[in-house]
């Protein structure tokens, strides 16, 4: 094959182009082989070699190929290196090609396997168990807006959970780094406002055809009792479904019922607080190092995954949270029954994600035994649940979700073997007693089997060969074979063996014995593996029929391994129970950083837990002191409590008392963002203008040294008018760290703000850092201090020291940076004052969609605008 047009290329390139900038695998035998910049491309991401085709044609293609029966792993470092991938298979033999050819009245020599693309392989789209990670969803989302209303659409393919929500534009961000979605689909006129995203027709995302692609789904005539959707939301649904049956050919993967996101029920967290505070993933990158990394005690992969959608979406219902709460003290309070139900949990198959393989059509004879064995579990766990006693409400719901799958298990325990093959073409995994004529089938051919074993030693006796073996292969089926050396006594006329193949140092016969008991053991063995895939079709369709079920079951199973995990690192970490209130308190005694304690205790350090007492008429604390001594750790510690007892699970305190919060807003070490244009400083306002405009009264926000990327009387300045803005317009519960001792006096102006700061000391020229918190101001700077313990040279340190002298001296006699600033009026008295005046006619262009005008908008418009420069 060269590059010259031959009836392949043809065919190559036809898919080619039907793969839409994805990497075509083009089946050819038993690989799959990638061609042109594909395979240059493919070659380098996979480290394979690349060749060439058609080199003496004098117009060579690249080429490089991966085999068929380990493409998985391959497909996986592509995804990973973000490519798409397009397989194209063949869909027929080459039998029926010769057939086929033959009706057509061509050479059944020149006769090309036709082939399809079957599937397109992309990040969102993974089912197969090696190519995703058992303790984490893969997300797809679809976005589109409606009449200025975002709607989201996410699912999870690999169990089916689909989620449609709706936000303003400018929660539009928040809401994607909640979702995490490997994959993102925007309509093909809107991808720009996002990036990285798969850009598909406007028309998929039409809210009367995602409202009626729903319907057919699920079969029914209304959705109402899916809940209330807006037609944001069946917008974005429409464009995922279309994309899912775009990858999948037509071909639908597992989606349960649509559930409602609403916002209000739950936490909102930014991206930037997301990535402050490591929820689930660490600054480097990685789950370790992150919050979930330190708490997920559960022993099956559904559950990590449950709980980081947990982390991911706290609660504001109080009785939602109360509710996990109680299940999660239930198992807390009874080390014995949460150690058997955790070894009962830990032997559970992944039966949600089985459950997902098999309605998309790629399910194998071992998913069907997980999901046998997992709902079998499932019911001992309910039963072994259902006789003991004072069981909370939430564990009640749960229960009966975990049974009524009997006649199914039973079917599945009657038809298949112990431990089925994850392949189904070679068969072997209906039960023997299930099928009567199969078991017939099998007795057949195992006696043909017999029966040449039976032939080969009458064949060595009756040639005196005792070398001659009977074989089998794919090409020649079976067929006798002696070494070279004794071949003439089979060459013989009258010996009964027939030539078939000269071999280096060995020849092939057949013999009309052996080819009348391989045509036993062939059609036997095809009547066997034909009916074994037809009962694999019955199961499969008794799986998918009782799909919603399984998934329920699925859920309720994952929810109480999440609850018996967060129970089990309570009891491992002395947490304690959160008390969830109405009001704006949030009262933490001893409260530690759950991923810092768990790292100082590998390293045999203890961490020094701290209060915080956050109360209406005490909302805003002022922390100060020096660099390393625990005012980021303790900052995002209470941000993190707020979180995990929102999230219903237990806290690392003594106690805690949470007041509903609404919001959580950290601004907490903030780097620069180069891909944006975005300096450090740049990014920290940025944050710190987010948290300004949407924190509410009952939000709680945690800043660090606003202000610090700038000059310092910049830096002061804009510190100042945060703080008091925080105190006299949101009003919330802040934690707000500086290393501006000036910010003290804010305390008499502010009744609601505090100071506090980190001790630290001095002992013999060394700084000792005590990680305590106090009351009041620091009483003086540490930078020096902090600048030798890092290792700066001694007169680095003794010519700062000098400078720091000088710059000193020369505060005092001018007051100091903050000299005058007592006699400021507070920021509410000054807002409307500072307003710069707007003007109008600037306002109108910026708000003009100029490529949107008629000629006669446009000349309507600039009347407008000339009145209103007349008028100013």
């Amino acid at each position: 094959m060269s590059g010259k047009t031959t009836p392949m290329m043809e065919q190559y390139h036809a898919l080619k182009q039907q793969a839409e900038g994805c990497l075509l695998f083009y089946r050819m035998g038993d690989f799959f082989e990638l061609f042109f910049d594909d395979a240059k491309q493919a070659a380098s991401i996979l480290d394979i070699a690349l060749t060439a085709r058609g080199k003496d044609s004098g117009d060579p293609v690249p080429m490089c190929g991966v085999p068929v029966h380990a493409a998985e792993g391959y497909l996986a470092r592509l995804i990973k290196a973000g490519c798409r991938v397009a397989i194209a298979d063949q869909v027929e033999t080459p039998e029926q090609a010769k057939q086929r050819a033959k009706r057509e009245g061509t050479p059944s020599s020149k006769a090309l396997v036709k082939r399809d693309i079957v599937r397109f392989v992309t990040a969102g789209t993974l089912t197969e168990e090696a190519l995703l990670e058992p303790r984490r969803a893969n997300m797809l989302a679809a976005v589109c807006e409606v009449r200025g209303s975002i709607g989201i659409a996410s699912c999870d393919i690999s169990t089916g959970r689909m989620v449609l929500e709706s936000c303003d534009p400018g929660n539009l961000h928040a809401a994607l780094a909640r979702v995490g979605a490997s994959e993102i689909i925007t309509p093909d006129d809107w991808a720009g406002r996002l990036e990285d995203t798969i850009s598909r027709p406007k028309s998929d995302f039409g809210s009367d055809d995602g409202e009626r692609r729903l319907k057919t789904l699920h079969e029914v005539k209304t959705l109402d009792g899916f809940g209330d959707f807006d037609r944001a939301m069946l917008a974005a649904a429409g464009g995922l479904i279309s994309y899912l049956e775009h990858v999948g050919r037509g071909d639908l993967p597992l989606l349960l019922p649509p559930r409602v996101r609403a916002g209000e029920s739950q936490l909102s967290m930014d991206e930037a607080t997301r990535a402050s505070l490591e929820i689930l993933t660490s600054q480097q990158g990685g789950r370790q190092g992150s919050l979930i990394a330190a708490i997920d005690r559960c022993v099956t992969g559904a559950g990590a995954r449950q709980l980081a959608d947990d982390l991911s979406a706290p609660l504001c219902d109080m009785a939602a949270i109360s509710g996990r709460l109680a299940l999660v003290h239930y198992l807390h309070q009874d080390p014995l029954l949460r150690a058997d139900l955790r070894d009962v949990l830990r032997s559970l198959p992944d039966i949600g994600r089985a459950l997902g393989r098999v309605v998309a059509g790629r399910g194998s004879p071992r998913d069907l035994g997980q999901i046998r064995d997992g709902l079998a579990e499932a019911r001992r766990v309910r039963d072994f649940l259902s006789h003991k006693p004072d069981r909370p409400v939430l564990l009640e719901s749960l229960l009966p979700l975990m049974g009524g799958h009997g006649a199914l298990v039973d079917l599945m325990q009657r038809a298949l073997v112990a431990a089925p093959p994850t392949e189904r073409q070679n068969g072997g995994f209906i039960a023997e007693g299930y099928d009567a004529s199969l078991d017939e089938l099998r007795q057949v051919s195992g006696n043909a089997r017999r029966a040449i074993a039976a032939l080969e030693a009458r064949y060595r006796d009756d040639t005196g060969i005792a070398s001659l073996k009977i074989k089998h292969n794919g090409v020649l089926g079976y067929f006798i074979e002696v070494p070279a050396r004794h071949a003439d006594t089979l060459m013989a006329p009258d010996s009964g063996f027939t030539h078939r193949q000269t071999m280096k140092g060995a020849v092939r016969f057949n013999s009309l014995s052996l080819h009348e008991e391989a045509g036993r053991i062939s059609e036997a063995g095809g009547h066997a593996l034909a009916a074994e895939e037809e009962h694999f079709e019955m199961l499969a369709a008794q799986v998918v029929a009782a799909r919603q079920e399984i998934a329920a079951t699925a859920d309720a199973l994952s929810r109480i391994d999440v609850s018996a995990g967060q129970a089990e690192r309570a009891a491992e970490g002395d947490w304690c129970r959160p008390q969830i209130s109405e009001d704006t308190v949030l009262a933490i005694v001893g409260g530690r950083h759950p991923v810092v304690e768990a790292a100082l205790a590998q390293a045999g350090d203890r961490f020094v837990a701290n209060d915080c007492t956050l109360v209406p008429e005490d909302r805003l604390w002022l922390i100060g002191g020096p660099n390393m001594g625990g005012k980021s750790t303790f900052l995002r510690q209470n941000a993190l409590i707020v979180l995990l007892a929102q999230a219903g699970g237990y806290v690392p305190a003594e106690s805690a008392q949470i007041g509903l919060v609404d919001r959580l807003f950290s601004r907490v070490g903030a780097s620069d963002n180069l891909a944006r244009g975005r300096s450090t400083f740049m990014v920290e306002m940025v944050e710190t203008a987010a948290i300004l405009s949407q924190a509410t009264d009952r939000s709680f926000v945690i800043l660090d040294e606003v202000g610090r990327g700038t000059s310092t009387y910049d830096g002061l300045a804009l510190a100042w008018a945060v703080v008091e803005a925080v105190h006299e317009n949101n009003r919330c519960r802040c934690l707000f760290a500086t290393h501006y001792h000036e910010l003290s006096r804010l305390a008499d102006r502010c009744d609601a703000l505090s100071l506090h700061h980190v001790r630290a000391r001095e002992w013999k020229g060394d700084l000792v850092l005590l990680h305590e918190l106090a009351n009041g101001p620091a009483d003086r700077s540490y930078g020096l201090a902090v600048a030798r313990l890092a290792g700066i040279s001694k007169q680095v340190v003794a010519r700062a020291k000098s400078v720091l002298d000088k710059l000193e001296r020369g505060r005092a006699k001018t007051g100091g940076l903050a000299a005058g600033l007592g006699d400021l009026p507070l920021f509410a008295a000054v807002q409307a004052d500072d307003d710069e005046p707007g003007d109008p006619v600037r306002e109108k262009l910026s708000e003009l969609d100029i490529d949107a005008l008629s000629p006669r908008e446009a000349l309507e418009i600039l009347y407008e605008i000339k009145r209103a420069a007349e008028s100013t």
